[in-house]
């Protein structure tokens, strides 16, 4: 079984090599449609249009459009809204998504007319999220999945040593498990390796609550060079250096009735029924920087008609992490073990990640100088991301993990404008993603490996733009307003589905964890000025 083949691994290898997950890679690698109002307003698709600040961070191609320069500054108004089975959380911020500047230079050469060069802060992925809800009758519980998930093959004598974590350990010891342990939500077997979960199937019963809040950001900073060649290839070089900051605190518990219990402190105690609770809390804080590559075209055979190529490099991370958790608990009668809180020791380690590559084809189409349709297609490979410590050596069992858990992305984004003056326009578009995630993983059919202290991991299923906006022109100056609703359906699981050791039916000992569906809104208010000259 998978999960055996987990244990053997971590009981083979330091807690130093099993650091990351193909999760935290995930998390840390979305994308977002950020920019310019203009941009945004046409969801975002410009890979064959160009001649828009926000062109820096997704087809330098179309840096070589320009043939004066501009400066602009961006606006973005964010009012968040998450819902789970009626439950609510909403949040509203403003910050600056986009401030660029773009030089041409006119060469005076039929060849090469103009040559380009720009600079521009993006803010290109938000993280800010908030969510809470909760489970009814529970089939299972946390502390059986960490029996047999977690915990199966490491010795008793191991996880009672201490709370602390140590990622250089040499024992295997599963941070989780060493916390469990201690705050008696896993008790053994007699003397062996082996663990029972606080739930007994048809006589556990039981609810539970989480709560979960992201924020932070990905802000890139670009350099791009272009040109254009006979005013019918336009092309660009794009340099990104990438600034992370990530920051979610979660919390999970657990209360239930005639649960396995230990009746005393200490190892080897009795179980006995009685009623259990306990409250999982962690902290978790990603910081780094990285640097990506861009390159990319546009093709103009006739002024009705453009096409658009581009392709980005993954964004080499540097990372920095930094977690710690704590397990609070209480049971009832007839057990005697005191209420209490298990600590875990501050982690703080660095680690590199590879993002996804990405490639962007487009197709615009200009009618009468007035009206402008256009269309990109995204590719993202998020089964060729990677992991590796600091020095660079692979987490080989991390990389099995994302060619097991996700697929690549399909994104198709659609967008129109119609200059109704020469100074007034009207926009509108559309965009949707399809999900990175394998059907094995969203209908539990394969165990889902985490690190650190917290098993629980949310992904989005649907991610859909649904964008318009009105632009103003007057010499060189420039006024956009967009209006951008972003929705996700995501889906939220405390821990992994899981083979139950202790099932009483072993022919069928798959237990399928609890999840949650839930939708994101995301309404924002956009506003660029600028000014060409």
């Amino acid at each position: 079984m998978r999960k055996i083949a987990m244990a053997a691994i971590a009981a083979a290898l330091p807690m130093g090599l099993m650091a990351q997950s193909a999760f935290n890679a995930y998390n840390l690698s979305q994308s977002d449609l950020r920019g310019t109002a203009r941009f945004m307003s046409m969801a975002g698709a410009f890979g064959a249009l160009g001649g828009d600040l926000s062109t820096l961070n997704q087809n330098p191609g179309g840096i070589g459009v320009y043939r004066s320069s501009e400066i602009g500054i961006t606006l973005d108004i964010d009012m968040e809204k998450s819902n789970v089975d009626g439950q609510t959380d909403s949040k509203t911020r403003a910050y600056c998504p986009n401030v660029g500047y773009i030089g041409a230079i006119n060469l005076d050469s039929d060849v090469m007319p103009y040559f380009q060069w720009g600079v521009s802060y993006g803010r290109t992925v938000s993280f800010d999220r908030v969510y809470h809800g909760g489970f009814g009758n529970l089939g299972t519980s946390m502390s059986n999945y960490v029996a047999n998930g977690r915990a199966y093959g490491i010795e008793p004598d191991v996880l009672g040593q201490s709370t602390s974590y140590n990622p250089y350990s040499q024992s295997g010891a599963d941070w989780l498990s060493i916390l469990s342990f201690n705050s008696y939500l896993i008790n053994p077997v007699g003397n062996l390796s082996q663990y029972n979960g606080l739930f007994k199937e048809g006589q556990t019963t039981g609810n539970a609550q989480f709560a979960v809040r992201q924020q932070g950001h990905v802000d890139e900073y670009a350099i791009n060079f272009g040109g254009n060649i006979m005013n019918t290839v336009y092309w660009g070089l794009g340099f990104g250096i990438t600034d992370i900051d990530m920051k979610e605190e979660a919390f999970y518990d657990e209360e239930l009735t005639n649960a396995r219990i230990a009746k005393n402190e200490g190892m080897g105690s009795p179980i006995v029924n009685g009623n259990a609770y306990y409250g999982l809390s962690n902290y978790r804080r990603v910081s780094g920087s990285g640097f990506n590559f861009k390159i990319g075209a546009i093709v103009k055979p006739i002024n009705e008609l453009r096409f658009g190529i581009a392709v980005h490099t993954p964004t080499y991370y540097n990372l920095n992490e930094k977690y710690d958790a704590a397990i609070d608990y209480s049971y009832g009668l007839p057990s005697t073990v005191p209420d209490g809180t298990a600590y875990s020791n501050f982690a703080d380690y660095d680690w590199k990640l590879r993002s996804p590559w990405k490639m962007i084809v487009s197709a615009a189409g200009v009618i009468g100088g007035r009206f402008i349709l256009s269309a990109d297609y995204e590719f993202a490979a998020y089964d060729n991301m990677r992991i590796s410590d600091y020095d660079g050596n692979e987490y080989k069992d991390a990389t099995a993990e994302i060619k097991d858990y996700f697929k690549p992305t399909h994104t198709m984004r659609l967008g129109a404008e119609y200059r109704i003056t020469p100074q007034f326009s009207v926009r509108a578009g559309f965009s949707q993603s399809t999900s990175a995630v394998d059907t094995a993983v969203k209908d539990g059919d394969i165990e889902v490996y985490t690190t650190g202290c917290n098993p629980a991991y949310t992904f989005d299923t649907t991610t859909r733009y649904i964008t318009c906006g009105l632009g103003y022109r007057y010499k060189g100056f420039y006024a956009d307003l967009a209006y951008v609703n972003k929705y996700r359906k995501s889906q939220y699981s405390p821990f992994s589905a899981f083979d139950d050791l202790a099932y009483a039916d072993p022919s069928n000992s798959w237990i399928y964890n609890p999840a949650a569906e839930f939708t994101t809104t995301n309404n924002n208010i956009v506003i660029s000025v600028g000014y060409k000259f």
